[in-house]
């Protein structure tokens, strides 16, 4: 069972709308309950201000005109006030309402319940007389609630305008992964042509970077193979054309010397060709190994050499040639063991192929600055000028040449230097005479 899909353009959305609801939740909680404050601050001072009105204004002989002025002091009905005052002797001089409240003997603001709800007062001391200025809490409640309501009413407002910007935003942020998305899900199965990287964010960007060169790779992996597949079908074409003459040669073959003869022919033909399907597939692996950009491994190079010297010494013997290590800098390069063996071989297979006999060949390897340099000197006739640069080329195969081949020995060679980033150089060989064929390897190459 697979996980359920994940949207990233849904997991930003739910994730800010989240949080500008919160977010938005707790500020106009916080504006509320600071609003209710401001509103009971202002209620307690208006209160506070009512009473010393009403104390500047009271006469100490005339209770009547006393009442009569403080019945109805300024912005009493608009706040539901109840104005009380007493005498010394404590009675109730002036009542400005028909609600009447005990007296109390705590001067400053305090809270009384009387008559079935709660009153918040404040007692003033003046002249022997205390004025009391009380006002019913569920009033002030209700006009504090309204206070901070219309205080936090535009958050409530801006709040969905906010979550309407963020939907906006992220979908034109997140437009150009859907515009890659639609370029990939349209391609054919062929199309491995880069895909644009234009207006795509930074965060975006190294993804479909990393996908344009993948494809590239893998380009060059097809490319390869077609041409491979070509050139293979080509090279065989002839090695088969004449695996068949010399089957058909055995057949008519009058007697049995004749027919020994044909055998043999027919024995080493098979022989050619397998040896040149071994190469196809020695070279059609490394150029994969190449297109799919593969790491390689700390290597010692001086004994890789060592090792395929030994190899290819009973070959040299057989073929009177002198082959030896001339010069060997031990160190390591970061490469392919296995890659480097068969360059090797190839290498010393060519050289002993086209050195007569009697003759010699040279390996070394040298540290040279900041390049690995692994050298093959013989004395053959080595390789026309005009032919040194297509030397590498496969199936091709220097005319003239007394030994004939499948034209691959180089081009495995050329494949698995560029897949240590290394660099093949051909030449003729100052010290003796004949093909001088270097492999430069960077010193932190492969």
């Amino acid at each position: 069972m697979q996980p359920p899909a994940h949207s990233l353009r849904a997991r930003l959305l739910w994730s800010l709308l989240a949080a500008i609801s919160v977010a938005a939740l707790a500020q106009a909680l916080v504006a509320y309950r600071t609003a209710r404050a401001e509103a009971d601050t202002i209620f307690d001072y208006h209160m506070a201000q009512t009473a010393i009105a009403l104390r500047d204004g009271l006469p100490l002989d005339a209770p009547g005109a006393a009442a009569a002025t403080a019945t109805e002091p300024q912005g009493e009905e608009n706040f539901d006030l109840v104005v009380q005052v007493w005498g010394a002797d404590g009675q109730r001089l002036i009542q400005s309402a028909h609600v009447g409240l005990p007296r109390l003997r705590v001067p400053g603001f305090s809270t009384l319940r009387a008559h079935g709800t709660t009153y918040r007062v404040y007692a003033l001391p003046a002249r022997e007389r205390t004025i009391e200025v009380a006002q019913d809490m569920a009033a002030r409640d209700e006009m504090a609630g309204a206070l901070a309501l219309r205080t936090a009413a535009p958050i409530a407002v801006m709040a969905p305008l906010l979550m309407l910007a963020v939907w906006a935003v992220v979908g034109a942020s997140l437009a150009p992964v859907s515009r890659v998305r639609r370029q990939v899900a349209q391609r054919q199965a062929d199309d491995l042509g880069a895909v644009s990287e234009a207006g795509l964010p930074d965060e975006i960007r190294p993804l479909v970077h990393e996908l344009n060169l993948l494809f590239g790779r893998v380009r060059q992996a097809f490319d390869a193979q077609q041409s491979f597949v070509a050139d293979a079908a080509h090279e065989l074409r002839s090695p088969l054309a004449a695996l068949k003459l010399q089957a058909q040669a055995l057949q008519r073959a009058p007697d049995e010397a004749a027919r020994q003869v044909a055998v043999g022919r027919l024995t080493a033909g098979i022989d050619r060709a397998t040896r040149l399907v071994e190469q196809l597939l020695v070279l059609a692996r490394q150029q994969s190994h190449a297109a799919a950009g593969s790491k390689g491994v700390a290597t010692a190079l001086a004994e890789l050499v060592r090792q395929s010297i030994a190899d290819a010494a009973p070959v040299a013997r057989a073929s009177h040639v002198d082959l030896g290590l001339t010069h060997a800098d031990d160190g390591r390069l970061n490469g392919h063991p296995e890659a480097l063996r068969i360059l090797l071989r190839n290498l010393l297979d060519n050289a002993i192929k086209h050195t007569p006999a009697g003759g010699r060949i040279d390996v070394e390897v040298r540290r040279e600055r900041a390049d690995w340099v692994l050298r093959v000197q013989d004395s053959g006739p080595g390789i026309p000028s005009a032919d040194l640069a297509r030397a590498p080329d496969r199936f091709y195969r220097v005319a003239g040449t007394a030994t004939t081949g499948s034209g691959l020995g180089l081009a495995i060679v050329k494949s698995i230097a560029d897949l240590h980033a290394a660099r093949l150089v051909l030449d003729r060989s100052p010290d003796l005479g004949g093909l001088r064929a270097e492999v430069r390897f960077p010193a932190g190459g492969g």
